[in-house]
């Protein structure tokens, strides 16, 4: 076995893309700061992650989708889009889409720790813990790291999964765009009175974003997005106090709430790389791209991702040439970029939109709402976007 591949990161983009290249003839390290009992036995962490269909059949693909718990998996069936106080509803229906359900709801600890069980089965794959990587360099014929322990460890390619704040992309020099949207997400788990028939909303209101992710008819997740100056009062609410205040922005929709699981806030910072590889080196998942979750596309994005990196070196295999050859490396980078950076763009020109409570920004939030229902060609291009079915 001649080829070897290290990944730094043992998130689910980067173990995912250890499973993918398992297949192939490389002798594949991953490298984690977590410890070993971290990662194979990871704790809720408040985020659900949807899944659009590519994603659930990539994950069939490796492996990890029949090792998740089937009590853990949910379906959205159909998702409604609220502006401010407005009565009017974008709405999507999986009839629309001719699919069982428009995607999938599964939470991230879930996914981390069905794709670890999978990866441990496969002995090309080596996982190193509990170490971080101090430097990095690449030539003409590899690369080198020296993590924190001492070690040296070299390869033919090395791939970054590290987070969308990688040290490591940093260190190659190449160089991203951030945006801090300056609010936060609170996410925690409700019981409710009224079922939500297994539909998604996103209510753009006035102050704050909310949105309800159905987990079973009378549990869903609520995922509130608001200015960081005001997450530290919601944070500091009792439970009554949370129950009734999502009751009320919602118009007590479900009925009465209750709270069941603690409360976690995350900051909200995307970026979006200017290029996804240097000599010898590439970046996948956040690493390469961190989307605002308003349109839900951050593993996905991930799993995609690692996909394309996977299908460019395979091909190159089958070719008798180099893994990590700038060919390679330029194909991968291309494919990805063009699918997204207009994505991620344009879900952050989106998110301005709707976040703007200005009275003509409001009246713009309620015409593009009118229009993305109306006019069925943007719908069914929106839709297509959201389920990735076809």
């Amino acid at each position: 076995m001649n080829n070897k591949v290290i990944i730094i990161g043992a998130g689910p983009a980067g173990l995912s893309f250890a499973r993918s290249l398992s297949s192939l003839d490389i002798e594949i390290t991953v490298l984690e700061q977590q410890t070993l009992k971290q990662i194979s036995e990871p704790q809720w962490d408040g985020r659900e992650i949807a899944l659009t269909h590519l994603s659930v059949q990539l994950m069939k693909d490796n492996g990890s989708w029949n090792r998740l718990p089937e009590d853990g998996i949910s379906m959205i069936k159909q998702a409604k889009v609220l502006d401010g106080d407005s009565p009017y509803t974008l709405f999507f229906d999986h009839h629309e889409a001719n699919t069982e359900t428009l995607g999938y709801l599964v939470p991230n600890h879930l996914i981390r720790k069905s794709i670890y069980e999978e990866v441990i089965t496969h002995d090309k794959i080596n996982i190193v813990c509990g170490v971080s990587v101090v430097s990095l360099s690449t030539n003409d014929k590899g690369g080198t790291v020296t993590l924190s322990n001492g070690d040296e460890l070299s390869a033919d390619l090395i791939v970054s999964a590290d987070s969308r704040f990688s040290n490591t992309r940093r260190m190659m020099g190449i160089p991203a765009k951030h945006k801090d949207f300056g609010r936060t997400v609170i996410v925690s788990k409700a019981k409710h009175e009224i079922s939500n028939d297994q539909t998604a909303f996103e209510c753009f209101q006035y102050g704050r974003t909310m949105a309800i992710l159905p987990l079973s008819q009378n549990e869903s997740s609520i995922v509130i997005t608001i200015e960081s100056s005001k997450a530290s009062a919601i944070l500091a609410m009792d439970d009554d106090e949370f129950n009734l205040d999502c009751a009320k922005h919602l118009n007590n929709r479900f009925g009465k709430m209750e709270v069941i699981t603690k409360r976690i806030a995350y900051p909200l910072v995307g970026v979006h790389a200017d290029r996804f590889y240097a000599n010898r080196f590439a970046i996948i998942g956040d690493a390469a791209v961190g989307m605002h979750p308003v349109t839900a596309h951050g593993f996905n994005l991930g799993l995609r991702g690692q996909n394309y990196l996977f299908e460019e070196i395979k091909q190159a295999m089958e070719k008798n040439q180099d893994i990590a050859s700038q060919k390679v490396l330029r194909n991968y980078n291309k494919r990805h970029q063009v699918f997204t950076r207009p994505l991620y763009y344009g879900t952050n020109g989106l998110v301005q939109v709707f976040t703007n409570e200005t009275v003509p920004g409001k009246f713009v939030r309620k015409a593009l709402l009118r229009l993305g229902s109306n006019f069925l060609p943007l719908k069914r291009k929106i839709m297509d976007q959201l389920t990735e079915a076809s």
